[in-house]
């Protein structure tokens, strides 16, 4: 059997950061409820949004609390799209913070790199043509 995989990403503000997720992903969360709003991106994959008071409560005091790394890059999303450079044009237009524009990598992809509202670092990716 196969279970889903999900990512949570602790965030300072869950309605700013739901908001912001609907907006560069175009859909709306499958849950949105106080404490975690929910993305399915595939058949086995979902991407959680956590307060950080909410896993602060789960963690105690055997980790630092999530706010004190708001702003610094936990880590990376990277979707794969059709067209990266829609996908760039659309950040542009709801004013999302870049930081870096389309490249050629040299691991083989077209990328563009974002940051959400509490600094993790957003890709945007297609394959090169070979």
């Amino acid at each position: 059997m196969s279970y889903p995989i999900q990512f949570i990403l602790y965030v300072s503000d869950q309605a700013r950061s739901s908001a912001f997720y609907q907006s560069i992903l175009r859909r709306k969360p499958d849950l949105d409820v106080p404490g975690m709003t929910e993305f399915n991106l595939t058949d086995t994959c979902k991407l959680g949004l956590m307060p950080n008071k909410g896993i602060a409560r789960i963690i105690g005091d055997q980790l630092p609390h999530p706010d004190t790394g708001n702003g610094i890059p936990r880590c990376e999303l990277y979707f794969y799209v059709k067209d990266v450079q829609e996908m760039f044009a659309h950040g542009l237009q709801l004013g999302i913070s870049i930081i870096s524009p389309v490249s050629d990598r040299d691991w083989g992809d077209r990328v563009c790199y974002f940051a959400d509202p509490d600094g993790h670092v957003i890709a945007f990716a297609e394959k090169l043509q070979v």
